[in-house]
């Protein structure tokens, strides 16, 4: 099983126009990076300038049919 490492890269101050960032590492390499901010997250894959786009109400109908759901809060 892969081991996955994520880490976070965020501002000083409260979310605005400046994007939080997690670098998504599996097994030592990386896989790309998800930059959230407050109007949408975008998905970096490793290499690539241009990433994929999801505003959020896009995002959570998507979590919603397709996540697997087993979180507990």
């Amino acid at each position: 099983m892969a081991k996955h490492d994520v880490t976070v890269d965020m501002p000083p101050r409260p979310l605005r126009r400046e994007d939080v960032t997690f670098t998504i590492r599996s097994d030592g390499s990386v896989l790309g990076t998800l930059a959230i901010s407050n109007g949408s997250v975008v998905w970096f894959p490793k290499g690539k300038t241009k990433g994929c786009k999801m505003g959020w109400q896009k995002f959570d109908q998507m979590m919603q049919e397709s996540a697997v759901r087993i979180e507990r809060r």
